[in-house]
């Protein structure tokens, strides 16, 4: 993983993403969701065992606290590891271990070319029958493309080994160590808007959705405070439903209506014409107003969860 994440890692998943229903969910089942989240991260990405600090190795599938304890302890005694099978001479990491968590852990500088990829151990010696059947070395094989296209992957299928197997090993060979992340796009809020004193009605500024719920949108402008977009400022047309227009860690550009700091509350509009403040529901001025249920709203900070590590 990237350092960033790779130091998000090391805090509590709960403080990351925190909602607007977080301390009225369940939190035994909160804290499952989020974890399960946080390891479907980590194992998509790959962890370079030799930097990894245990916080992350914790994440990686088959591992535990006390495993990623040992992997560091027997790292700083013994250096880097050279291989993934040099690996199973840490304490407690048995057979099961080894294969369960094995292609999630990456070393860079193995003489073993496929211990940097997410080729498991147990398939190298499909990848070796392919170079042998070319002629070539499996470093050579990697690294040439040409080569690879001349692989006819159906030809390597037995009872253990399917052609889904054999493709995701044909994609993996094409870039060890590939990030399936997509390339991550920088987001600047606006310059000398740094409080909600600074805001002004009109003012057009970029933002990111934060929470997505029944009655609107809550959205990051860069004050420390979220602004809301009401559900009838978030289109042109009529919605009945927020998701349908955005979701959570979507960019936007948003509108200004009203700053009420007092109150501390911020209205955002992301309509063409933005001029006009929205009319109050009936709701509303009877003093009462929609909410989303507590279920609902986990889901979305699971949502704003994996946005984060995405990046």
């Amino acid at each position: 993983m990237k350092s960033k994440p790779s130091q998000l890692v090391k805090v509590d998943p709960k403080a990351i993403g925190v909602g607007q229903y977080q301390h009225d969910v369940d939190q035994s089942a909160l804290k499952k969701s989020l974890d399960e989240t946080v390891s479907s991260c980590v194992n998509a990405v790959g962890v370079e065992v030799n930097m990894a600090s245990k916080q992350l190795l914790m994440y990686v599938s088959g591992i535990g606290p006390t495993i990623a304890a040992n992997i560091v302890e027997y790292r700083n005694a013994n250096g880097p590891f050279k291989s993934r099978a040099a690996l199973k001479k840490v304490p407690r990491m048995g057979e099961k271990v080894y294969e369960q968590a094995a292609g999630f852990l990456r070393i860079r500088e193995s003489e073993q070319p496929l211990d940097y990829s997410g080729v498991h151990p147990e398939s190298y010696h499909i990848v070796e029958q392919m170079a042998k059947d070319l002629g070539v070395t499996v470093k050579d094989l990697i690294a040439d493309a040409n080569h690879r296209k001349q692989i006819k992957p159906e030809k390597y299928i037995t009872d253990k080994f399917g052609l889904p197997t054999l493709k995701d090993i044909m994609k993996e060979l094409e870039k060890p160590g590939r990030d399936p992340r997509q390339p991550f796009e920088q987001f600047a809020f606006a310059e000398g808007i740094n409080k909600p004193e600074d805001l002004r009605s009109g003012m057009k500024l970029p933002g990111i959705v934060t929470n997505v719920t029944k009655f609107g949108v809550f959205v990051d402008i860069g004050v420390h405070q979220d602004g809301l977009i009401h559900i009838s400022h978030l289109a042109d047309r009529f919605i009945s439903d927020p998701s349908e227009v955005v979701k959570v860690q979507q960019k936007v550009q948003v509108t200004v209506l009203e700053v009420d700091l007092a109150r501390k509350r911020i209205s955002l509009s992301m309509k063409g014409d933005s001029a006009a403040p929205r009319p109050k529901s009936s709701k509303e001025k009877d003093g009462t107003s929609q909410t989303v249920a507590p279920e609902s709203d986990m889901a979305t900070m699971l949502a704003q969860l994996k946005g984060k590590f995405a990046k």
